[in-house]
C-alpha cells in the first residue's frame, strides 16, 4: 500500500472493482493518458481514491470550475483525513483584469477583491507541496497561471530551532526581507508582533508547520529569544490561546509567492531598466510620444516600489525579469510545486481540458494591446499561463475523468475503464418532452386553451417535488434569465435562488449547502443556473431537472451538456427530467437515447443481483472550519 491512507465504510462494487484494476495496471505499465467513463452517480472519485491510494505520489486534481473544485476538495478529505488534501482556486471575489480599448482610448486599471480565506489555502497547499509527499491538491483551471519561482518561496523559508544562534534584530529584518508585515495588535496572516524578546508571527497559511506535523486551524508561533538564541518555541492555537505543541523546531514560509533575493531584485532592477530603455527608444523612432511618456512614467513608479519596498502594484507584470526567466519561457505555476513525478487527475475533463486549451490566447491578446499603447513593458507578455503544450511536459500520468468524455481524451488516452453501473442500483432519470410555444402575452404557452405557461406547468412540478422533501434545479440560457426566475418564483412564495459565473467562490458553496438543506432546514428547495449546475455537483437531494428551451442547440444544449444536466437527478431514486422544446433536436434525441440504453443496463444488473434501488445520503459539511 502507498502512502495514502483510504478510509470507506464501502468496498468497490458494481463495475468499479474492473475500473480500478484497470486504471492501476495503466499506471504500472506508464500509460501517459487513460480516460475513467463513469455515468453520474457511478462513484468516480471513490474510483479514484482507491487508484490515488496504490501509490506513493502526490495528486493533482483539476475541476473545470470552483464549486466543483469544493466539492471534490471535500470527498477527498473524507476519504483521505490522515493526508494533506488542499484546495488551489483562484482567490479573487472580483477580478477587473487590466485592459486598453483603443477604439476608445480606455484604460481600465486592474481593480482585485482578495478572498482571504482562499488565499490561506493556497499557502497551505504550497507550503504541504514542499514538506511532505502524501498531498492531493483539488484546483480549478487557474492552477496553470504564473504563480512566482518556487525555489525563491522555499529558499526564504525561515527554520527556526532551539538553541540556533540569532538577535533579536536580525530576526525582526528576516521577517520584513519576506514580507512580513509588523503589527503591535493581534498578529493576522503575514504579520508579526515583538513584546520584548517573544515573537508572535502568523503564518500565511494560518497553520504552523512544526517538523512534519501540519497544525490545522487558525495558529501561530511564539518564538522566545534569551542571549541571542532562541530559548523556546511553542504553536499557539489563535481562538483559544492554548499551546497546541512545543516543538524543537518550526519552518515559517513567505507571506507571498512572489518573492525575489536581494540579488536577484538588483538584476531584475537592471533588467527592468535596459528593456525600457530600449522600448523607449522604439517608441521614439516610432514618433509615439503619449506611449513612450506613458510607459516611462509607469515603469520608473514602479521600479522605485520595487526598490523600496520589494513589492509594487501589478509586479506579477515584472515576474520574467525577478525570477531570472528568458523571453518565451514558461512561466512557474502551480505545477513547479510538485515533485518530477506525479499523478494528474482532470475531472469533467470534456469542460476543464478545452479551458486549459484556450487560457493563453485569451490573456495574450489582452496583454498585447496594453504593451503596443505603452501601459506595460513587452516582458508583461510573460507573465501568463501555461501553454497547452507546455502544460502537457510539465504533467506526467494524466487520467481524464467524465460521463461524456471529449473526442481529444478518447483519440490520445491508451485504455478506456468504463463505470456505468451504480453499486446502489440507481437509475437514469425518465425523461418527459413537453412543448414550450411562446405565447401572445411574451411567455411560455403549453396549452392555448387555458393559456397556461411553461412557467405555470414548472410552478406544478415543484410544488410535487418540495411536497415529497425533494429539490428542483432549473436550467436555463442566459444569467439575466436565471436571476429573474429566482426572483419570480421568491414573489410566488416558492423558496428559490440563483447561481452563475458570477456569484463568489464561498458564496456558491454556501448556496449549494442551503439548497442542499431545503426551505425546511433553513435553506431554499429550488436553484436556478445556467451553467455551473450541470457539470458533476454531487446534490442527492435533487429530484426534478427542468431544462427550459431544451431544442435550442449550441453549446449550453449539446449532447454532453444534456446528459451532464440530467445527472444531477440520478442520485435520487424519485428522480425526474423534464425538457421544455417545440422539436426534438439531434442533440435532445442522442442524449435521450444514451439515457434509456443506461437505464436498461443498470435495470438488468438490479435485476439480476436482486437490487432495489436506494438514494443516496449525504452529509452537508461546512467548507471551511476550525478543522481546516
Amino acid at each position: 500500500m502507498g502512502i495514502f491512507k483510504l478510509h470507506s465504510d464501502y468496498k468497490p462494487s458494481g463495475d468499479q472493482p474492473e475500473a480500478i484494476k484497470k486504471l492501476v495496471e495503466g499506471i504500472e505499465k506508464n500509460y501517459r493518458y487513460q480516460t475513467l467513463l463513469g455515468v453520474t452517480g457511478s462513484g468516480k472519485t471513490f474510483t479514484m481514491a482507491n487508484v490515488i491510494s496504490r501509490f506513493d505520489m502526490p495528486v493533482l486534481v483539476i475541476a473545470p470550475n470552483k464549486s466543483l473544485a469544493a466539492q471534490l476538495y471535500q470527498e477527498y478529505k473524507t476519504f483521505f483525513p490522515k493526508n494533506s488534501v488542499n484546495y488551489f482556486v483562484s482567490y479573487y471575489d472580483y477580478y477587473q483584469p487590466e485592459a486598453y480599448l483603443p477604439a476608445s482610448d480606455t484604460y481600465i486599471d486592474k481593480e482585485v477583491m482578495i478572498n482571504e480565506e482562499i488565499d490561506k489555502l493556497r499557502h497551505q497547499a504550497t507550503s504541504a507541496l514542499i514538506t511532505r509527499r502524501d498531498v492531493i491538491v483539488v484546483a480549478s483551471v487557474s492552477c496553470i497561471y504564473n504563480l512566482g519561482l518556487p525555489l525563491n518561496y522555499m529558499e526564504s523559508a525561515l527554520h527556526l530551532e532551539l538553541g540556533k544562534p540569532i538577535a533579536r534584530g536580525d530576526l525582526i529584518k528576516q521577517l520584513i526581507k519576506m514580507r512580513f508585515n509588523r503589527n503591535q495588535a493581534l498578529v493576522k496572516r503575514g504579520e508579526f508582533r515583538v513584546r520584548g524578546d517573544v515573537f508572535e508571527i502568523m503564518p500565511a497559511s494560518a497553520e504552523a508547520s512544526a517538523g512534519k506535523s501540519i497544525h490545522k486551524g487558525e495558529s501561530y508561533c511564539q518564538i522566545k529569544i534569551d542571549g541571542q538564541k532562541i530559548s523556546y518555541i511553542a504553536i499557539i492555537d489563535s481562538f483559544e490561546r492554548s499551546i497546541k505543541e512545543e516543538p524543537q523546531d518550526i519552518i515559517i514560509f513567505p507571506p507571498k509567492h512572489f518573492i525575489s533575493s536581494e540579488p536577484q531584485m538588483k538584476e531584475a532592477l537592471k533588467n527592468i531598466k535596459d528593456e525600457l530603455k530600449e522600448r523607449l527608444a522604439y517608441f521614439k523612432k516610432s514618433e509615439l510620444l503619449l506611449e513612450m511618456e506613458r510607459l516611462e512614467r509607469r515603469t520608473r513608479y514602479d521600479m522605485e516600489m520595487l526598490k523600496t519596498l520589494g513589492y509594487c502594484h501589478g509586479v506579477e507584470n515584472y515576474s520574467r525579469h525577478l525570477t531570472g526567466k528568458l523571453a518565451g519561457e514558461p512561466p512557474d505555476t502551480l505545477l513547479a510545486y510538485f515533485p518530477k513525478n506525479f499523478l494528474t487527475i482532470i475531472d469533467e475533463s470534456h469542460i476543464a481540458a478545452p479551458q486549459i486549451r484556450g487560457m493563453y490566447e485569451g490573456d495574450k491578446k489582452r496583454k498585447e494591446s496594453l504593451v503596443e499603447f505603452g501601459w506595460r513593458l513587452p516582458s508583461a507578455l510573460d507573465n501568463r499561463p501555461l501553454k497547452f503544450e507546455e502544460f502537457k511536459k510539465l504533467t506526467g500520468q494524466i487520467i481524464f475523468t467524465s460521463a461524456t468524455p471529449g473526442k481529444w481524451e478518447l483519440e490520445i488516452s491508451k485504455q478506456m475503464a468504463e463505470q456505468v453501473i451504480r453499486p446502489t442500483g440507481l437509475i437514469d432519470p425518465p425523461i418527459e418532452v413537453r412543448p414550450a410555444s411562446p405565447s401572445r402575452l411574451g411567455g411560455p404557452i403549453l396549452d392555448k386553451k387555458t393559456d397556461k405557461s411553461q412557467i405555470d406547468d414548472v410552478m406544478e412540478e415543484i410544488k410535487k417535488t418540495v411536497s415529497k422533501k425533494g429539490r428542483v434545479i432549473i436550467n436555463t440560457l442566459t444569467k439575466k434569465m436565471a436571476e429573474e426566475l429566482a426572483k419570480f418564483l421568491l414573489k410566488k412564495g416558492i423558496k428559490a435562488d440563483y447561481m452563475h459565473s458570477e456569484t463568489k467562490t464561498l458564496e456558491r458553496i454556501e448556496i449549494i449547502s442551503d439548497f442542499r438543506k431545503g426551505f425546511a432546514r433553513g435553506g431554499f428547495d429550488v436553484l436556478v443556473g445556467v451553467n455551473l449546475l450541470r457539470e458533476g455537483l454531487d446534490l442527492p437531494e435533487v429530484a426534478l431537472v427542468v431544462i427550459l428551451d431544451a431544442d435550442r442547440e449550441g453549446f449550453l444544449r449539446s449532447e454532453q451538456a444534456l446528459i451532464q444536466t440530467m445527472g444531477r437527478a440520478a442520485r435520487n431514486v424519485s428522480g425526474k427530467v423534464i425538457f421544455y422544446a417545440d422539436n426534438v433536436t439531434g442533440s435532445m434525441k442522442r442524449a435521450i437515447n444514451i439515457v434509456k440504453k443506461r437505464r436498461k443496463i443498470q435495470m438488468d444488473y438490479n435485476k439480476k443481483r436482486g437490487i432495489t434501488p436506494k438514494g443516496i445520503k449525504k452529509e452537508i459539511k461546512k467548507f471551511i472550519n476550525a478543522e481546516n
